[in-house]
């Protein structure tokens, strides 16, 4: 998306309120890092992979931020990673929006729990890039152009398309947007997040957009719907989570498409279901914080994710 886009849509949808939950950050811990590790933008620039693997395993540590375990397989990633390097990762504030993953960066600026790489919707990707490092993996040349920045300040990892996850036990199946209006779904219906700062909750009114017969040049047919569903008295101003679906807290969730179908294995019940037509999908991004206390270890970690094992 295009930057002043961005910015204008943002504005556009600071007028719908949604409670947003996140935890606190933890600390780090680990080595003193090189400094030129903090500008290497590949990792020929600290002698190949086995001097990067090296000055990583200095540093001792890795702390990451939103990235929960059961989020894009982040759990099974996570101990990949550890078992095969031998550094602790610290994942702090799972649950936080792409909004809020920038303002850690710069509010812990010098601190060792600071985060070392973000994981950010393009809204916020494309609007963030002074906090980047720019770094290219080896494998870098078989990244498509359209999934990268140039330099290597971000680069796409992963995507889905929106969906609705609804609890079959508790809601009928929606065959339509339009079907979470009526009356069965009263007071079930959440997203994930704020569309302000959380990239998820921003593409469902991007997605309803679409879905109501709008265009992503004017998002006034999404955020009417959401207006709609609030004055019916069915939308919930809770922030959706794995967990709020097995406690079935949220029986309704508009949400990518891989988390709706990952929340299935808590709740059983749980089903999902991809409207057809007018589908939306969005990349979320890997950048490195330009200031990351463990900057050997992050680019380490953006190695490993764009490696054959992740």
């Amino acid at each position: 998306m295009k930057a002043s886009f961005v910015k204008k849509s943002l504005a556009v949808l600071a007028g719908l309120s949604i409670a947003v939950t996140s935890a606190a950050c933890g600390s780090s811990s680990g080595g003193k890092a090189d400094a030129k590790s903090s500008t290497a933008t590949s990792a020929a620039d600290l002698g190949g992979m086995d001097g990067l693997v090296s000055k990583a395993k200095a540093e001792g540590s890795l702390t990451l931020i939103a990235c929960p375990d059961d989020w894009a397989n982040w759990g099974s990633i996570i101990k990949q990673f550890q078992s095969k390097y031998g550094i602790k990762i610290n994942s702090t504030n799972p649950d936080a929006s792409s909004a809020e993953e920038i303002k850690a960066a710069k509010d812990l600026k010098g601190q060792k729990n600071a985060p070392d790489v973000f994981d950010l919707g393009p809204a916020v990707a494309t609007t963030s890039t002074s906090y980047f490092a720019p770094y290219k993996v080896k494998n870098w040349d078989t990244i498509p152009a359209e999934n990268k920045e140039s330099t290597g300040l971000y680069v796409n990892d992963y995507t889905g398309v929106i969906s609705i996850g609804y609890d079959s036990s508790k809601v009928p199946e929606p065959k339509s947007l339009d079907d979470l209006l009526k009356p069965a779904y009263k007071g079930k219906v959440a997203i994930n997040g704020n569309p302000t700062q959380a990239s998820a909750a921003f593409a469902a009114v991007s997605w309803a957009t679409l879905q109501q017969g709008g265009t992503l040049d004017d998002f006034s047919t999404g955020i009417d719907f959401f207006s709609k569903l609030a004055k019916a008295g069915n939308f919930l101003s809770v922030s959706a989570t794995s967990a709020t679906v097995a406690s079935g807290e949220t029986p309704v969730v508009i949400d990518w498409n891989y988390l709706n179908v990952a929340a299935a294995k808590q709740n059983p019940n749980y089903k999902t279901v991809v409207l057809p037509n007018n589908a939306y999908g969005s990349y979320y991004n890997q950048a490195i914080n330009k200031d990351a206390p463990h900057p050997a270890a992050a680019r380490l970690w953006e190695e490993f994710l764009f490696g054959d094992e992740a």
